[in-house]
């Protein structure tokens, strides 16, 4: 089929990785020979990538399919991703929906269309990713983002949590290739790129599935792009804490291009909470873990995720959490609330906590994280940082992140879209959420 003047539109739920994904499909479409549109506008074909993390995930992701065959009825609709891959009864009774294709062999979603088109009939093409081995070919050539690119570097996670259904979703831990990799970065770098985001399902694990072919971990990896000319930061998705050892610290250290912001995956301040969660570590040893970053790395951002309400957490165990929490000093906290996701053990756990007081905890975490971001944006104040700028810029200044990702405005007449610079921060309390930079 001539696909020349068929239009295609995107909506994409859910984590940075289903960004990338979405990204990566968006270019099958357009060598195609599609028009990228909107989702608000008239289509083809509609591609929701869902998410499933929670159950308002699976609730969007509903209203999305309807919502575009609103739009238009004669539509391919076509639902992509985690939700689909572990509800696809669910998905079915969705009457909008006309194709279906998990997370595995997205990169042949023009063939699903294609075979859709010629038997109407056909609409399910999930398949089992619990038994799939090699991360799938899924990649970007042309990065549409500003001034950092997002580089997948894995897909999986093989940890399985009591409360989380990604590793059913996402299946097993799959590396890819270094060489993609390096390949992938060079290509936005002469893009004119300066960092790169390493993002994956549990990047921790990169290199855990290669040992027959030369087992590399995510350190090696870092020091390998670190040898790119041009590309001058390298910043890492959301860790496991466990990966973090002083011997990685050191050589983290040496590394020009790092940036020295960990997201160290918490989600309770609680030992019994963190036990009943299959958590592999304690809050003493993520705490040993804080220091030794602090150590080698003293204005570190250190960033993480919170879970609220998990099932029989008691006002104790949340307030355990609020003083972990206080005692780490973390730079930001990601709040949300424990949902309960059919399949996972913590499903079926006793004392599942009432919504109402899921909200009133969340909102006193959030409460505390406003407090503690406030409290790291002053340990910086007065410092000379160099801030990576963004392409655009409102009444304010222009806006951009110092290499610990602390954003930072600065008002100038010079045209500084996409250059690293290096300024004087100040911490002023009416930009409660960032610094003021001053020209040096």
């Amino acid at each position: 089929m001539n696909n020349t003047n068929n239009k295609v539109a995107f909506m994409t739920l859910g984590c940075k990785v289903n960004t990338y994904d979405s990204e990566a499909m968006m270019e099958l479409f357009e060598s195609a020979g599609y028009t990228i549109v909107d989702f608000s506008e008239v289509a083809d074909v509609y591609v929701i990538n869902t998410c499933t993390v929670t159950h308002l995930g699976d609730q969007k992701s509903r209203k999305m399919m309807r919502k575009a065959k609103r739009i238009n009825p004669e539509a391919i609709i076509c639902a992509v991703g985690c939700y689909v891959q572990v509800a696809p009864a669910e998905v079915e009774k969705i009457a909008e929906v006309d194709l279906m294709i998990g997370t595995k062999n997205r990169g042949d979603i023009l063939s699903y269309i294609t075979a859709h088109r010629n038997d109407v009939s056909q609409r399910d093409f999930v398949s089992n990713i619990m038994d799939e081995k090699v991360f799938e070919p899924l990649m970007i050539s042309e990065v549409k983002g500003k001034t950092r690119a997002f580089i997948k570097i894995q897909e999986g996670c093989n940890q399985f949590c009591t409360y989380c259904i990604v590793p059913f979703a996402r299946g097993p831990v799959r590396s890819r290739n270094q060489q993609q990799i390096i390949d992938e970065v060079n290509r936005v770098v002469a893009m004119g790129y300066q960092e790169v985001i390493l993002s994956g399902i549990h990047i921790a694990s990169y290199g855990i599935d290669q040992e027959d072919i030369g087992k590399t971990d995510l350190i090696d990896l870092i020091e390998t792009l670190d040898k790119i000319e041009e590309l001058k930061r390298i910043r890492l998705g959301s860790m496991e804490p466990k990966f973090i050892t002083p011997q990685r610290l050191k050589r983290l250290a040496a590394l020009n291009s790092f940036c020295p912001h960990f997201h160290l995956s918490l989600q309770s301040g609680s030992d019994t909470v963190l036990k009943r969660m299959g958590r592999r570590y304690t809050t003493a040893e993520y705490m040993e873990i804080v220091n030794q970053i602090r150590e080698v790395f003293p204005l570190a951002a250190i960033t993480t995720d919170i879970m609220v309400g998990f099932p029989g957490e008691t006002v104790a165990e949340f307030a355990e959490t609020l003083d972990f929490a206080r005692a780490v000093g973390f730079y930001q906290i990601h709040v949300f609330k424990y949902s309960r996701r059919s399949g996972t053990k913590a499903a079926h756990f006793p004392d599942q906590i009432d919504e109402s007081l899921k909200n009133s905890r969340s909102h006193e975490l959030s409460e505390l994280s406003r407090e503690l971001e406030a409290a790291f944006l002053k340990k910086n104040d007065d410092s000379v940082v160099e801030v990576l700028f963004e392409a655009t810029h409102d009444d304010a200044g222009y806006s951009g992140h110092t290499k610990n990702y602390l954003p930072v405005i600065l008002k100038t007449e010079e045209e500084i879209s996409g250059r690293i610079i290096p300024v004087r921060v100040s911490y002023i309390s009416r930009y409660a959420d960032k610094l003021v930079g001053e020209s040096i």
